[in-house]
């Protein structure tokens, strides 16, 4: 039985940040994941956005790691090389009603601290943004909010986490816990057991499951689903920041976000619902979210959508973070309620959550080795010609285009496959396979037969995300080769 001095439940954005901050002391820890791969459960379905700190009045927790963890994604960047972009956001208001909470929601972000806020008139923001609708009466620009792909940060930090020194557990799913001296004994639905001295629940929508199994606070997370949608990278809807319309007590509202890697997402919406699993979508919230879309840009058409999708958010009674020791469970520490703007805040809530371990008597002694930095992964869709020229002499593979819609060469698969993902979605999160017009269609055949070349699996067990999702059902007949 292997002995941790922590074990992290949960590897979406805040479970990988506390890992990724405690790679840095001499500990043993333990990152442990229900899904196959990281970042499958909350994070994947994240809108990607680096919030600018203004939506939330800095009395909350949320806000203040908010603020925090904004200022820290260029040094992350640096360190673990994901796709990141400071693009900005504008809020915009389309009637004087409107204006008066722009301005107060201004007046917010001013007083959080967040820098170089502006108010604008109209003539400014179509200056800033021509693909607004014409309608658009004022609103403020955010110059310090972009765009992330959530799932290459994840798997970024989990990355980095793991050079550090933190062991992954995925397909880890916490069933029972016994406390036993002074560990955690933990133990998965098929009968894997680790002990740890201390535990760090961070496992979303299922947080307070894993705390009902620690003896821990009793609390209900809610699920909120927000619906979204991906439009072609070729949409005459393409705009450059991210629109926020004026939100509302319940959702900061139908946006326009132009992704990191080029697409542009429409959505979320903003529905409270009690199954944790209910990620489907409807045509009624897709023309909804059109109807809304349009009214705040130029452009946009139902046949630009090429696929749907639907995440949900965990909720707690009082909206704001629930990060704290816990006060029946010894040395657990509770990461709940990790709604948005929680990716902006996950580098703070990692040193947030270090700071309670380091209170609750762990100690933390820092490595003497040089920091982390992982090796840039360049995509032949970044490349120049020369660049890519270059790549082929030394790997023929990134002259083979496998995905022609996002133009991901079969050596990028490869490389997903190498750093440990051997999922369709793990491989498509990673490398962005399977995102385009065609949605796989063209790609998905090809890039089964790399798992299998890659990894000694058959085509009957590579599944799309783990568990029983299996890409092909039954027994491939094979004929004589």
């Amino acid at each position: 039985m292997k002995e941790f001095d922590v074990a992290i439940i949960g590897a979406g954005v805040s479970g990988a940040s506390v890992a990724w901050q405690l790679s840095k002391y001499r500990l043993k820890t333990a990152l442990l994941e229900k899904c196959a791969d990281v970042g499958f459960g909350v994070s994947k379905a994240n809108s990607g956005i680096v919030h600018g700190g203004f939506h939330h009045s800095k009395s909350t927790l949320k806000a203040r790691l908010e603020l925090q963890g904004n200022l820290m994604f260029e040094q992350l960047q640096y360190q673990l090389d994901f796709p990141f972009k400071r693009n900005g956001i504008l809020v915009v208001a389309f009637s004087e009603e409107e204006m008066e909470t722009v301005r107060v929601l201004f007046r917010q972000g001013k007083a959080n601290g967040v820098r170089n806020l502006e108010l604008c008139g109209r003539d400014r923001l179509l200056q800033l943004e021509p693909k607004l609708s014409p309608d658009v009466v004022g609103g403020f620009y955010v110059p310090n909010g972009g765009t992330i792909e959530p799932y290459r940060y994840v798997f970024a930090l989990v990355e980095g986490a793991k050079k550090g020194g933190v062991e992954l557990f995925t397909n880890f799913k916490v069933a029972e816990s016994e406390r036993e001296g002074e560990y955690w004994q933990i133990k998965s639905a098929d009968g894997e057991t680790i002990r740890a001295r201390y535990v760090v629940n961070a496992a979303g929508l299922y947080a307070d499951e894993v705390s009902k199994i620690f003896g821990a606070e009793e609390f209900t997370i809610t699920p909120r689903k927000g619906e979204e949608y991906l439009l072609d990278r070729h949409t005459q809807a393409s705009v450059s920041k991210v629109i926020f319309p004026v939100p509302s007590k319940v959702s900061k509202g139908i946006l326009v976000i132009p992704t990191v890697e080029g697409t542009i997402m429409i959505g979320p919406t903003a529905e409270m619902v009690q199954d944790k699993e209910d990620v489907g979508t409807s045509s009624d919230n897709l023309h909804r979210i059109l109807t809304q879309v349009k009214h705040m840009i130029s452009g946009i058409s139902v046949n630009d959508v090429i696929t749907s999708f639907a995440g949900m958010r965990p909720t707690m009674p009082g909206d704001d973070f629930y990060i704290d020791i816990s006060g029946k469970a010894p040395h657990f520490i509770q990461v709940a309620g990790i709604q948005s703007p929680g990716l902006t805040a996950s580098p703070a809530i990692g040193e947030y959550v270090k700071d309670l371990l380091k209170k609750d008597g762990l100690v933390l002694v820092e490595k003497d080795c040089p920091k982390t930095v992982l090796p840039e992964f360049k995509e032949i869709r970044h490349m120049t010609p020369e660049e890519i020229d270059a790549k082929f002499a030394d790997d023929p593979a990134y002259a083979h285009v496998v995905c022609r819609c996002e133009k991901i060469s079969e050596a990028e698969i490869v490389e997903a496959i190498r750093r440990g993902h051997t999922t369709l979605d793990g491989i498509k999160f990673y490398t962005r396979s399977g995102m385009g017009r065609c949605q796989g269609g063209f790609c998905t055949e090809k890039i089964i037969k790399i798992i299998c070349r890659e990894t000694g699996m058959s085509p009957e067990e590579v599944t799309k995300r783990g568990g029983e999702s299996k890409i092909i059902v039954g027994e491939l007949h094979r004929g004589e080769k």
